[in-house]
């Protein structure tokens, strides 16, 4: 009974922290967003996708205080943003000059650069943060 109890509580301290990264995914987002408006199979495009790719998965491994959620959900969940933004920057890039001024055209770039640099606090901010020896 007692192993029961504890493998209750063991269970329950795993539970994942619910904002993991929710600042690199607001980079996610607009990082995506900005490569469906300029969408382009020649070498730029490569280097986007492999830039977006990389964004996909590498801020999983950033330290972090608390417990990761399991990398396959996680990983699938970036990738379902990554390209729900990819198909609304295509929308966007075909509505730039039709229904939207031209002016409109850096608005996702100007928010990734945004997005980018609060990501970047946070980040510092939890690398640089006092912690009380244990």
């Amino acid at each position: 009974m007692n192993t029961i109890a504890h493998a209750r509580q063991a269970a329950a301290s795993r539970v994942s922290h619910p904002n993991f990264s929710v600042d690199t995914t607001f980079v996610l987002f607009f990082l995506a967003f900005d490569c469906g408006q300029r969408f382009d199979l020649g070498f730029e495009g490569l280097l986007s996708g492999a830039t977006l790719m990389l964004f996909v998965v590498l801020p999983y491994f950033l330290p972090f205080e608390s417990e990761k959620p399991a990398f396959e959900l996680w990983v699938l969940g970036r990738a379902a943003i990554a390209c729900l933004a990819i198909v609304l920057g295509v929308m966007f890039g075909q509505s730039i000059g039709v229904v939207l001024p031209e002016m409109f055209r850096f608005l996702p770039l100007t928010l990734l650069i945004i997005a980018g640099f609060v990501s970047l606090y946070f980040q510092l901010y939890g690398l640089l943060k006092l912690r009380p020896a244990k």
